[in-house]
This record gives C-alpha cells, sequence and structure tokens, in this order.
C-alpha cells in the first residue's frame, strides 16, 4: 500500500519517518483562505489538503496536516514579511499561546479519518534586538507563528502543555491512530 504525504514540509517529513513507513511527497495546491477561527481551520485544511491528494493518487492511503498558531483566538499564520514575523513574535514574547494541528488520512478505499492536536505554548519575554537576530536568522519566515520550537525559537520556550511534534507539524500519536485505522500500519 502506497502511503502520500500531501505535505511538502519538510519537518512533517522528518517527523513521519519516525515511524518507520515508507511514503512519498505530493503537496497539492489548495486554497488556504478560510474565515474560520483556528481550530476549525487546521482541520478544514487539513481535509482540503488530503482529499485533494486522494483525487491525484486513487487507491492510496493519503496524509495531510495543517498548523495555525493562535493568540487570544487570533490566528497566526507564517509570516508575510519581516516586519510581520517581528509583530507576530513581540505578540507571543511573554505570553501562552494555542497550537493548532489538524491531521486527516484517507484510507486506500476512501474513507476519511481525522483529528485534532491542541497544545498550550509559553514564550518567555524576548527584546527587540533579540528578535530581530532570530528573524535574521530566516528560520521565522515559513513558519505558523513565525517560530521552529526545534530551532532557534527553543531559546524562549519555556513550557509546552501538549504533544511536542505536534507543535512542530505532525501530531505523531495522533497520525499514528490514524494511519492504524486507514490500513497504513
Amino acid at each position: 500500500m502506497t502511503l502520500i504525504l500531501a505535505s511538502g514540509s519538510p519537518r512533517r517529513q522528518e517527523l513521519l519517518r519516525l515511524l518507520g513507513l515508507p511514503f512519498i511527497v505530493d503537496a497539492p495546491e489548495v486554497d488556504e483562505h478560510t474565515p474560520l477561527g483556528a481550530r476549525e481551520a487546521v482541520q478544514l485544511l487539513a481535509r482540503r489538503k488530503a482529499l485533494a491528494g486522494a483525487e491525484a493518487h486513487p487507491g492510496c492511503v493519503i496524509l495531510a496536516a495543517d498548523t495555525l498558531v493562535a493568540l487570544d483566538d487570533v490566528p497566526l499564520g507564517k509570516p508575510e514579511d519581516e516586519a510581520d514575523a517581528f509583530r507576530m513574535l513581540r505578540r507571543l514574547s511573554g505570553n501562552t499561546h494555542h497550537v493548532y494541528t489538524g491531521v486527516c488520512c484517507v484510507a486506500a478505499d476512501g474513507t476519511v479519518r481525522s483529528g485534532l492536536d491542541a497544545s498550550l505554548v509559553t514564550f518567555g519575554n524576548m527584546t527587540d534586538e533579540e528578535i530581530r537576530a532570530y528573524i535574521a536568522t530566516g528560520e521565522p519566515m515559513d513558519k505558523a507563528g513565525a517560530y521552529a520550537m526545534q530551532g532557534g525559537a527553543a531559546l524562549w520556550i519555556e513550557e509546552v502543555r501538549g504533544t511536542p511534534s505536534g507543535v512542530i507539524g505532525l501530531p505523531l500519536p495522533l497520525t499514528r491512530r490514524l494511519l492504524a485505522a486507514c490500513g497504513a500500519l
């Protein structure tokens, strides 16, 4: 049975490799705009990606995910530019926020299974100079909330309540359960 990861994220690929399953990467283009809040948006977007993958690869198992950071129920996606990254990181500094990751799996027979992982992340205080230096590394520019827990932002993450792999972008316990339900494990 062929497993397709409907995501181009190197972090998701790295995490999925931990399950020891062979997979092919094919990230479909989907409309990522939605008026929904972060919890609902990640579930909808993961489903859109999985269904697009299933359409392109009938008879395969498709796995898709989407992650958003939310502070005070305001979703923080990937920054548009360095000023946007600065704004996001300034807001996260000294605060606790949610990280939501929706995961969707489509079985070879078309059965759809999905779930939501929610974690709380607490950032310590960051100075403006620290934020600028972190942005200068380029790391924040393609990450939800403008940070990577497994990267340089680890200097300021004081607490994670939830699934660390979910904060990175693919909650492994949930993913394992969904893949098993879809016959991929």
